[in-house]
C-alpha cells in the first residue's frame, strides 16, 4: 500500500488479535536458533554494572544500540531494553535487573518474536534473577518511561532514520513533546500537517539545518524545556544548524514554519477503548496430567486474592491496566516456558490486548505486583 502524495510505501501495522507472540516451537524460534551463537556475544557484560543498555533486533540478532540514541524508538522496530540497578535503603551489593522487550507498532512478526526470546535468553544469562517486562508502543509502563528523558518514538525502521541522513538532504519531519511533567515529557513524530498543532503541547519542525519549536499557548514549561534541550542536541550533531521559537499565539500565517506544514487530512490514530468494564482476574496455568490448562480461579475488585496462588503453578493477574505473570517455585518448565505465551494470547482476545506484562517469580515479587495481588 502506498502513499499517493508521497509515493512512500506504508508499513503494515500488525493486528495485535490474531497474534500469537513467544509461542516457542514456533518457525521463529527455530530461525532464532538457527541464527544464534552457542553464546549471544551481545550478551557480553549485560548487568555487570548499574545503568541502562539497549539492543535492537536486525534479522533474527541482538545488536548494540547507539548510547546517543537511548530513548529514541522507531515505530518498525523491536528492541530489548535492561535497567540495572541495587536495591535503595539497602547496603546490599547485589546487582538487580529489569528487562523489557518494546515492539513497535509497525515491528514484523519475526523482529518481536525475537525479542521475545531473546528476553527469556538474557533473563537466563543473568542466573533469572531479572524481572521480565513485555511493552507494546504507545502503552509503555511507568517503568519504562522513566529510564529516558526524554522518551522519543519516531517513524519508520532505523536502518532507514533519519540520523543516517545528511541535514541538506532532510526531509521535514514533526515531532510532538507532552507530558504531564519533565519525568513524563514524551516525544512522537506526527505526520507532517498543521491539523497535528494543539495550543496544549509543544512541537518542533526539523527541517535539518533550520529548526523550529512552536509553543502552543496552553503547554507546560516543563514542554518547552525539554524540547528546547531537545533541539540542543540536534544543533550539536549537525553543527551549523540554526533553531527559531515560535508562539502559536503571535506566527504570522505567512511564516515559513506554515509554508514547510501543509494544511492536509491525517489518519486518525488508533484509541484505547475508554469504556473498558473489565473485571480483574486471576487466572492458573497448569500442566497437572500432562496438559496444559488455562483457568481462571478468582475475579472482582482489587487486590486479588494471594491465597490463591500456587507455588506448583504458574498464575496470571490481569489487572485490566496492567497484567502480571507470577511463576511458582516448584512450577515445571513447561508452565514456565509458556507463561509468557498464554498471558499474551490471552490478552489478544481481551478489550486491553496491548497493557504492559510483567513476569516476577515467587519470592521476588515486585510492589507493583503486591497491589494487585495481595
Amino acid at each position: 500500500m502506498s502513499d499517493e502524495k508521497t509515493g512512500m510505501v506504508k508499513a503494515k501495522k500488525y493486528d495485535w488479535k490474531d497474534s500469537n507472540l513467544a509461542l516457542f516451537g514456533s518457525d521463529t524460534e527455530k530461525s532464532v536458533k538457527k541464527e544464534s551463537a552457542q553464546h549471544e556475544l551481545a550478551w557480553k557484560n549485560a548487568g555487570s554494572k548499574v545503568g541502562i543498555q539497549v539492543w535492537r533486533i536486525k534479522k533474527f540478532k541482538v545488536v548494540h544500540w547507539p548510547r546517543e540514541d537511548y530513548g529514541q524508538f522507531y515505530n518498525g522496530d523491536s528492541y530489548i531494553v535492561l535497567n540495572t540497578y541495587k536495591k535503595k535503603d539497602s547496603d546490599s551489593e547485589e546487582l538487580l535487573h529489569d528487562v523489557h522487550f518494546w515492539i513497535g507498532e509497525f515491528s514484523t512478526q519475526d523482529e518481536y518474536g525475537t525479542a521475545a526470546y531473546k528476553t527469556v535468553e538474557l533473563d537466563h544469562y543473568l542466573d533469572d534473577k531479572p524481572i521480565q517486562h513485555r511493552e507494546v508502543m504507545k502503552h509503555e509502563s511507568e517503568l519504562f518511561k522513566t529510564y529516558f528523558l526524554p522518551f522519543s518514538i519516531l517513524n519508520g525502521g532505523a536502518d532507514s532514520g533519519f540520523r543516517h541522513v545528511g541535514p541538506k538532504t532532510y526531509q521535514p519531519r514533526l515531532l510532538h513533546f507532552y507530558g504531564k511533567s519533565r519525568y513524563k515529557i514524551i516525544v512522537k513524530e506526527r505526520p507532517l500537517s498543521r491539523r497535528c498543532l494543539t495550543d496544549d503541547d509543544v512541537f518542533i519542525l526539523d527541517n535539518g539545518l533550520n529548526i523550529y519549536q512552536w509553543n502552543g499557548s496552553e503547554s507546560s514549561k516543563d514542554e518547552r524545556i525539554r524540547a528546547m534541550q531537545y533541539i540542543s542536541n540536534m544543533k550539536a550533531e549537525r553543527g551549523r544548524a540554526i533553531s527559531e521559537t515560535l508562539d502559536s499565539k503571535f506566527t504570522n500565517p505567512k511564516h515559513k514554519f506554515f509554508t514547510l506544514l501543509p494544511d492536509i487530512p491525517v489518519d486518525e490514530e488508533d484509541e484505547a477503548d475508554a469504556n473498558d468494564d473489565s473485571t480483574p482476574t486471576l487466572f492458573r496455568l497448569s500442566n497437572d496430567g500432562g496438559n496444559l490448562s488455562f483457568t481462571g480461579v478468582a475475579s472482582g475488585a482489587l487486590p486479588l486474592p494471594r491465597a490463591k496462588l500456587d507455588s506448583g503453578d504458574v498464575f496470571v493477574a490481569d489487572a485490566v491496566s496492567e497484567c502480571f505473570v507470577w511463576i511458582g517455585n516448584g512450577a515445571d518448565s513447561k508452565e514456565r516456558q509458556n507463561a509468557m505465551a498464554y498471558a499474551h494470547s490471552y490478552l489478544s482476545k481481551s478489550k486491553h490486548p496491548l497493557i504492559p506484562i510483567t513476569v516476577v517469580s515467587e519470592g521476588r515479587e515486585s510492589e507493583s505486583f503486591l497491589k494487585v495481588v495481595a
